[in-house]
């Protein structure tokens, strides 16, 4: 048993970045304990810095000369007085020798005891005394530093292939490769360590038979000082790519109340053997569905985990609130019968990432970011305008959570406050989750871990996207004709579009920035008319001819009319706008009715848009904001997209490669494996980077000799810096 004396808790530093400082802030804060944030130096401008009541600089860029830094945060904890720390989950969450010298400095630790932590950081070591436990266990076999070539074979036939190699020290996906075949085995092996080294500081991995479409499936525990623990129910987490989860919920649509009592009563005989207290999730991998479903032990998180506000949300708990209680002594004063679920609840993942190409992390600045306020949905981010995404840590925003009396409310409530947040600035995944949620597959429950390879969302263009795009450059054109008249000096009493002569109807040249399809350069021209409406035509660049009325304003597009989301060739529009209302950043506005009416002052050159426009028989509201040459676009339904003000010249500096190969993000070079005169075969891997925690390989697109090498290791390269150029066998 351990110290059941009560330490009340006045100050406390939070060992972590992001939104996980900024929702253990929250808490804190609420009950009335002053918070402590640390940062590395690309945060110094991060709003978790200035969310807390104190902040003290670590120093460094990387993980490792900052959060991971066991000295550098004791030390902040002692310059600050804080008496207590709260690590958040990755970077040092789950780091024994972290707590223990916390609890030596002579803090309060929020989390479980140290002894608890080892016993399950080592995930080979905690396997064996589940199995000891009698929890049912995958096959797995250690990687010693010792092991030779035929070793490692002989260790990978016994756990049979397919076969993942994990990283024993973390989790989160990263030091984790599949392997297919026995010639695979030792290059994952070698890329899992570098990445487990560089992601935990310890390099060690095991290989585990790897089961091709299960459920992921957890169950969250908290236990207190006095003896007490309880579950808090399930969690599933099957919607995951590079074997890091993008969309949770809880409770499981698969899991039935006997098959929930059964894992439940699993979860807390595990930690209970180990003496366990605070919360923690212990992770199962589930086939089969029903009350005979069977169920193995994956992995225990001694940590608070990601996805904990859709369990809060079903039970009403605050598990950092819990957390705190526990840490300064206090039983939990409930037992497991005075837990139930109240409705469902799902959370989305927001990533600045590309979905269509593979889900590759990206960077940027954010320019706009504006959560939905209707329907009403949590937002724990990390982010506000003017943050930095860049390669040194984790690509979360936000996550996203709906909670609704039933699972389908939930899935479409949160597809739609996703759609309706403002987002613009990086390359994210928002429209991937927002199509997955709406999804016949999701709907159904249909949620194994090979969804999204099986269901070929993030690769596939929406229905109708290259009409979407079209439109959303229209109503580009319309705010913008609408703000540069507000600002005319002459003849400023006219309406719109006013002539006394034949004149050519107005242009505006766009891009499309589009990751799945491509960017597009299109150009719409239009023309107010008498009666208030405009006609626009939005064509590719080669196709600006002079405009050409439709025959049928009100027709959809045909079945064979890119409806598998390609770009048409050219689309028209007679649209009637009722109102364009543009707020500037600070605040004025304008509004413009549909006879060109101008009230109020002009906006300044960054704004956000409303315009209520009518085409056809049909009526909605688009959301448009500018910052800088970039607008950001959101239709009245679903569907984002985010258009450049092209310019009249060709970039100088632009450098287009016959043969190159380019970093697809910016990053650090880990490897080259090739030099001038080479031969290499297509999917050959040349240059693995190392980006955001994780290794990305570039590989050959076609057989080939390498002509030029450019990258060396070490080398930091932009996104699109040239790497290696290959010329083509012929």
């Amino acid at each position: 048993m351990s110290d059941t004396s009560l330490r009340p808790i006045r100050r406390l530093l939070v060992a972590n970045r992001g939104e996980i400082a900024r929702r253990v802030f929250r808490t804190a804060q609420s009950m009335g304990i002053s918070t402590v944030a640390v940062y590395a130096d690309g945060d110094a401008e991060a709003p978790f810095v200035t969310d807390a009541d104190l902040s003290v600089p670590l120093g460094g860029r990387t993980a490792a000369d900052s959060y991971l830094s066991i000295d550098k945060v004791i030390a902040a904890a002692d310059h600050s007085a804080a008496d207590a720390v709260h690590p958040g989950y990755g970077f040092l969450s789950e780091n024994a020798d972290f707590a223990r010298a916390v609890i030596d400095a002579g803090l309060i630790w929020v989390g479980p005891p140290p002894p608890a932590i080892a016993a399950m950081g080592d995930k080979l070591a905690a396997k064996e005394s589940m199995t000891a436990a009698g929890v049912p266990t995958l096959p797995s076999v250690p990687v010693a530093d010792s092991m030779t070539g035929d070793e490692l074979a002989a260790a990978g036939t016994e756990v049979g292939y397919p076969l993942l190699v994990k990283a024993s020290a973390g989790g989160g996906g990263k030091g984790m490769r599949i392997v297919g075949a026995p010639e695979e085995l030792a290059d994952a092996v070698a890329a899992a360590r570098r990445e487990a080294a560089g992601a935990f500081g310890d390099d060690t991995v095991f290989l585990e038979r790897y089961l091709g479409a299960p459920r992921h499936v957890e169950i969250q525990v908290l236990g207190d000082t006095h003896g007490n623990l309880v579950h808090c129910f399930e969690r599933e987490c099957s919607i995951q790519r590079r074997h890091q989860k993008v969309i949770e919920e809880a409770p499981s649509p698969a899991v039935t109340p006997a098959l929930r009592d059964r894992m439940g009563s699993a979860a807390v005989a595990a930690v209970r053997s180990i003496g366990y207290h605070s919360a923690g999730t212990v992770e199962f991998l589930l086939e089969g569905s029903g009350d005979e479903a069977e169920f193995w032990f994956l992995e225990v998180n001694t940590r608070l985990q990601v996805e904990h506000p859709v369990t809060e949300e079903i039970t009403g708990l605050d598990l950092v609130r819990e957390q705190i209680r526990v840490a300064a002594g206090e039983p939990l004063g409930y037992g497991q019968d005075d837990l139930t679920i109240r409705g469902h609840a799902i959370e989305a993942r927001l990533y600045a990432e590309d979905p269509a190409s593979g889900f590759l992390p990206a960077t940027g600045t954010v320019e706009l970011w504006a959560p939905s306020h209707e329907p009403q949905a949590r937002f724990d981010s990390g982010i506000e305008v003017g943050s930095v995404v860049g390669t040194e840590f984790d690509p979360m925003l936000a996550k996203v959570v709906m909670a609704a009396p039933t699972r389908t409310e939930a899935a479409l409530g949160l597809a739609s406050a996703l759609d309706r947040t403002r987002l613009g600035g990086v390359v994210t995944n928002r429209d991937f989750l927002s199509a997955a949620l709406r999804s016949d597959e999701f709907l159904a429950g249909d949620t194994t871990t090979d969804f999204i390879e099986r269901t070929g969302l993030a690769s596939e263009s929406p229905p109708y996207r290259g009409q979407f795009l079209h439109a959303a450059a229209s109503a580009v054109a319309l705010v913008s004709q609408a703000r540069n008249r507000s600002q005319a000096t002459a003849l400023s009493f006219m309406s719109s579009g006013y002539r006394n002569s034949v004149m050519p109807d107005e242009v505006l040249p766009l891009t499309a920035l589009d990751p799945s399809a491509g960017d597009a350069d299109v150009s719409v021209t239009y023309r107010r008319q008498r009666d208030g409406s405009y006609r626009l035509r939005v064509a590719p660049l080669r196709a600006d001819a002079p405009y050409a009325p439709p025959d049928d304003n009100d027709a959809p597009p045909d079945d064979d009319d890119h409806g598998d989301g390609g770009m048409p060739e050219a689309s028209e529009f007679v649209v009637r706008p009722h109102a364009i209302q543009i707020h500037a950043i600070n605040d004025d506005h304008i509004r413009i009715d549909a006879g060109g009416g101008v009230t109020d002052a002009p906006p300044a050159e960054e704004f956000d848009a409303e315009l209520d426009v009518e085409t056809g028989s049909m009526r909605g509201t688009w959301q448009v904001s500018r910052r800088g040459h970039h607008w950001y676009v959101t239709g009245p339904l679903t569907g984002s997209a985010t258009l450049r003000e092209r310019s009249r010249f060709p970039d100088p500096d632009a450098e287009a490669v016959e043969g190159g190969l380019v970093a697809p993000m910016p990053g650090k070079v880990l490897m080259v494996d090739v030099q001038p005169g080479d031969q290499v075969t297509a999917g050959q891997v040349l240059v693995v980077m190392e980006a955001m925690k994780m290794e990305h390989q570039i590989t050959a697109a076609a057989d080939g000799e390498v002509a030029e090498v450019r990258a060396h290791v070490g080398d930091q390269v932009d996104n699109g810096e040239l790497l290696v150029v290959i010329t083509a066998d012929q």
